[in-house]
């Protein structure tokens, strides 16, 4: 369905259209849940591409973008210096542009801290629980580490 969604939107609106590089990014989540995760990536790289173009790169939905690739790269390839990398990123322009407050700085700074906790990084892990300590409350990794 999203295949062919794109497939018009690309027609009527145009390939950088915020729109058509929605589809993009939500296909690309499609693709991540069958667990295809160059397809996802695929995807999520095109939104990427288009949201900085259009938004900047420092604008909240592009840095979703960057976190759906973070989570790609964590989860799925489980390449965790790639994704750290990636949840950094985001995570500093939330906290720019939004606060550490706002929902989205909290969630970044969770995923951060599942990652660097299944990737043994335990001072990484520490810093990031001073800063947001919500997290010792919902990240089962926290238990190796408390």
């Amino acid at each position: 369905v999203y295949e062919r969604c794109l497939v018009g939107r690309e027609k009527v609106r145009g390939e950088d259209h915020k729109q058509t590089l929605m589809t993009v990014n939500n296909l690309g989540a499609v693709y991540y849940d069958l667990k295809d995760n160059e397809k996802a990536l695929e995807c999520y790289e095109r939104a990427l591409k288009g949201s900085e173009k259009n938004l900047g790169k420092t604008h909240p939905q592009t840095l979703g973008i960057v976190m759906n690739i973070a989570v790609v790269y964590h989860v799925g390839l489980t390449d965790y210096g790639k994704a750290e990398e990636l949840y950094d990123r985001a995570l500093e322009g939330y906290e720019a542009q939004l606060g550490k407050d706002h929902e989205n700085s909290k969630t970044c700074a969770e995923n951060l801290a599942k990652c660097l906790a299944i990737a043994g990084e335990k001072l990484k892990f520490r810093k990031i629980i001073d800063e947001y300590p919500h997290i010792l409350k919902e990240a089962q990794e926290a238990k190796n580490y408390i």
